[in-house]
C-alpha cells in the first residue's frame, strides 16, 4: 500500500489561515498547536515553523503580552497583502512583455541579410526564458483573482467580525488592569510596563 500523502507547506499554510479567518480570534502558539492537528491536518511539530513564515510574510500578527505571545489575522489585511502581490507582479508581467516586445523586433533585425549569429542565438535564448517567465507570472496572477467585490464584501463583514472580537480582548485587559490596581494598588504605568502594553493601548474605531 502507498503511503498518505503530507500535505505541503502552501496547503499548512492556507489552512492555518483558515483558522484564524474561520474563528475571528487570537491565539498562543500552545492554542494552535492543539487547533491546527485537529480541525486542519497539520502535524503539532510543525505548527510553529508554520506559524513564524506566516509572520515573516505580514500575513499574521504577533504581540507579546505579559510572558506570552499572542497570534490574529484580520482578514483585511491579507486582502490588502494579496492586491499588493498581485499589482507587483502585473507590474513584472507587463514589464516581461515589453522587453519580449523588444526582443523580438531585435530578432527580425537580425535575420535580414544574416547567417545565424552568437547575437541572435543569445537573444533567442533570452525571449526563451521571458516566455517562461510570464508563464510563471500568469500562473502567480491566477492565485490572486478571489480578489473580486463579492469577495471583498465578504471580507469586509469578517473584518466587522475580527474587529468585535478585537475589542472583546482589549475589554478584558482593561478589565485586568483595574483589577490588578483595586488588589495590588498597581499605578497603571507600571502595569503597562510590566505586561508590555503600549501607551496608546486603545479600542479599535
Amino acid at each position: 500500500m502507498s503511503k498518505k500523502k503530507g500535505l505541503s507547506v502552501e496547503e499548512k499554510r492556507t489552512r492555518m489561515m483558515e483558522i484564524f479567518f474561520e474563528t475571528k480570534d487570537v491565539f498562543q502558539l500552545k492554542d494552535m498547536e492543539k487547533i491546527a492537528p485537529k480541525e486542519k491536518g497539520i502535524t503539532a511539530m510543525s505548527v510553529k515553523e508554520i506559524l513564524q513564515s506566516l509572520v515573516d510574510d505580514g500575513m499574521v500578527d504577533t504581540d507579546r503580552i505579559g510572558t506570552s505571545n499572542y497570534f490574529w489575522a484580520f482578514p483585511s489585511k491579507a486582502l490588502h497583502a494579496r492586491k499588493r502581490k498581485l499589482e507587483a507582479l502585473e507590474t513584472q508581467l507587463a514589464e516581461s512583455s515589453q522587453k519580449k516586445e523588444r526582443l523580438q523586433q531585435s530578432i527580425e533585425k537580425s535575420k535580414i541579410g544574416r547567417q545565424e549569429t552568437a547575437e541572435r542565438a543569445a537573444l533567442t535564448k533570452e525571449l526563451a526564458a521571458l516566455r517562461q517567465k510570464k508563464e510563471h507570472l500568469m500562473a502567480e496572477i491566477e492565485k490572486y483573482k478571489e480578489c473580486d467585490p463579492d469577495v471583498v464584501e465578504e471580507i469586509r463583514q469578517a473584518n466587522k467580525v475580527a474587529k468585535e472580537a478585537a475589542n472583546r480582548w482589549t475589554d478584558n485587559i482593561f478589565a485586568i488592569k483595574s483589577w490588578a490596581k483595586r488588589k495590588f494598588g498597581f499605578e497603571e504605568n507600571r502595569i503597562d510596563k510590566s505586561f508590555g502594553i503600549p501607551e496608546d493601548f486603545d479600542y479599535i474605531d
